[in-house]
């Protein structure tokens, strides 16, 4: 059994004296975000919501694309194995936001306990799980080492591990081995993870499919799909998703060489953290372009040059308008955004040529002709405006892509046997 290391003692002991001020910064950060001072605290493990009785699997996704992704996970289980609890966490106002109204009816979210003793004590006690699921990147040390004096088992799920953290983990052996001892399970995204994992000592770790690419088709009401083209009235339109800071210049001067062909044309620019509104409404007045703002209640209809979507959970509705989007995340080094719901919503994927987040996804979007790369802003003018010109290309392109998105009929239920077999849950399965 391997045992605690000075390097790892040292870790708890900084990260104990750091608890008060690390829980200052972020407490304020959720409240500033609007997040009521009570569910805040979740983040030093209160609890604001009760334990219902049954096995419970407590999944953690940090943010919006991890806690997202393991969604289709959780409805099947709830669908298939209703005497299963499901809980998730995460850290960020956006990410509860985006998941809390897609939640299954009986799961509950929670923000993520700090990665310190008391916040973590207070949570495991309270909500008692018979299993940790962390989606891709989140191996906290005093949460992984709180679980396995438990003998909680820890799944990995859509693992996915940088190169430079595997080389930070095998620099310290001893420490890696103690601090991933209650790992039992790592199901991993791409077969670098998959290396990198069974070298820092988990020989079980296996690639399987990227759960993000388990995408549904958008979840958009008739009515307010037809009221939204209708606010258009017929103009063209593209769509810049999940932008980052220093993407949206480009993208406005891309847009403002455009509307010189297509004078009516409208872009729908939606940045990754709407809390950013404010500084993007400055990039587009200093570009000398005329925008209304969505959380204004600035409408479609009111025919502005950009429109800024600041607001959370429509995504879906945005790409089911446009023929052509843009992926943020890929002019920064953000790591790029996940090209497979735009693919489920059936349009033309544009992207920068910094994805490592997803170098396996978009090179299998590569290989089948799904998705342009653009190097910059006028490459990026360049595609758009080809798109524009020749719709049956945007639409061939899309057509591509659609079936890179998949329905996860052949993927969840191997997964979800695997997570029960681990929590020693009994499947009873329940099919309505």
């Amino acid at each position: 059994m391997p045992r605690a290391t000075a390097l790892f003692r040292l870790y708890q002991a900084v990260t104990a004296l750091a608890v008060p001020f690390v829980a200052r910064t972020t407490i304020r950060k959720l409240q500033r975000a609007g997040v009521p001072t009570e569910r805040a605290h979740e983040r030093l493990g209160h609890w604001t919501a009760h334990r219902r009785l049954g096995p419970l699997i407590w999944f953690h996704g940090a943010s919006v694309g991890e806690a997202k992704s393991v969604l289709p996970l959780m409805h099947h289980i709830a669908e298939t194995t209703p005497q299963v609890r499901l809980l998730l966490t995460s850290g960020t106002a956006t990410s509860a936001q985006a998941v809390a109204p897609r939640l299954p009816k009986g799961a509950v979210h929670q923000f993520s306990p700090l990665d310190a003793a008391g916040p973590l004590d207070r949570f495991l006690a309270h909500w008692r799980p018979d299993l940790c699921v962390l989606v891709e990147s989140e191996l906290w040390p005093n949460l992984l080492d709180r679980c396995a004096r438990r003998d909680l088992p820890v799944a990995l799920l859509n693992a996915r591990l940088s190169d430079s953290s595997a080389r930070g983990w095998c620099k310290f052996p001893d420490t890696t081995a103690y601090v991933l001892r209650g790992i039992r399970f790592a199901h991993c995204q791409d077969q670098r993870t998959r290396a990198h994992l069974r070298a820092m000592g988990l020989p079980f770790a296996q690639s399987g499919a990227n759960l993000k690419s388990l995408v549904s088709a958008p979840q958009v009401a008739p009515g307010t799909r037809d009221a939204a083209f209708e606010a258009l009235g017929g103009r063209p339109v593209w769509v810049a998703a999940s932008t980052h800071p220093g993407e949206e210049a480009p993208v406005l001067a891309a847009h403002k060489t455009l509307l010189e062909e297509h004078p009516h044309l409208c872009l729908i620019l939606v940045p990754r953290h709407p809390e950013r509104a404010g500084d993007v409404a400055g990039l587009i007045s200093e570009a000398g372009l005329g925008y209304v703002q969505r959380s204004a209640g600035g409408a479609l209809s009111d025919g502005a040059q950009v429109y800024l979507a600041d607001t959370m959970g429509e995504m879906d509705l945005w790409y089911t308008l446009s023929p052509i989007v843009f992926l943020g995340g890929s002019f920064s080094d953000d790591g790029g955004h996940t090209p497979f719901e735009p693919a489920a919503a059936h349009t033309a994927i544009l992207h920068g040529p910094r994805y490592a987040n997803f170098t396996e996804a978009y090179a299998a979007f590569q290989r089948a002709n799904a998705s342009v790369e653009v190097a910059d802003g006028p490459a990026l003018t360049t595609a758009v405006s080809e798109l524009l010109t020749h719709p049956s290309r945007a639409a061939q392109l899309a057509a591509a892509a659609r079936p890179l998105a998949r329905d996860g009929a052949d993927v969840l239920p191997p997964l979800a046997q695997d997570l029960f077999a681990l929590a020693e849950i009994e499947e009873t399965s329940h099919h309505a």
